[in-house]
């Protein structure tokens, strides 16, 4: 199973060993208040939803070390201190279990791997990236950093807060260049599978 975890929404889909869909995408709203314990009890519904499964991606929208959770700007300030995530799971769950950076999961999923290839994630938040022939660079927290105004960053702009104002994928009415492509939101679920390489 892979799962999604975003701003708005907890999304979660079953994927064979090639990274396949299998299953129906999966969605149920992220809590109001997002903390560690809310978000665990609507993972336990999307569970439910999915059924059985052998293992788990997580994608989660912040900074993530060794399964940790740090810096999560879209939901709750008790997920920044370093929330073990990953063995949270494990225990609840009794699979193994492996979480990392939202963007670094659905660029994995949208990519084609030749040559440099930057992922931009528009939702809730602005997420990105980078990849050099199919590896990642990590680490790249791009919607955060400082754009325009002092304190103001690029999810000010095209994350939740600037919404309205400016727009997210749903408001791009303009083709891109040739070299740019717009892919599915499901791309957050289907690079899960990359997780689990090493397994391969």
């Amino acid at each position: 199973m892979t799962i999604d975890i975003g701003g708005s929404g907890l999304k979660a889909m079953l994927l064979d060993a090639k990274g396949k869909p299998v299953s129906e995408r999966q969605r149920v709203v992220t809590p109001l208040v997002p903390t560690p314990d809310a978000v665990l009890a609507s993972l336990e519904e999307l569970r439910k939803l999915i059924g059985r499964f052998d293992r788990v991606s997580v994608g989660f929208p912040g900074v993530v070390k060794h399964g940790h959770t740090f810096g999560a700007f879209n939901l709750h300030p008790l997920w920044a201190g370093g929330f073990p995530l990953q063995a949270e799971l494990e225990e609840r769950w009794k699979k193994p279990v492996r979480v990392g950076n939202d963007a670094d999961v659905a660029g994995y999923g949208a990519i084609k791997g030749d040559g440099v290839e930057l992922v931009l994630t528009l939702g809730t938040g602005l997420g990105g990236a980078l990849f050099t022939n199919g590896h990642l660079c990590p680490g790249l927290e791009i919607g955060h950093h400082i754009w325009r105004k002092k304190g103001m960053t690029y999810e000010d702009y095209i994350g939740r807060r600037g919404l309205d104002r400016f727009g997210n994928t749903k408001k791009i009415d303009f083709l891109p260049p040739k070299n740019v492509s717009i892919v599915s939101n499901e791309s957050g679920l289907l690079g899960g599978v990359y997780l689990w390489r090493d397994q391969a």
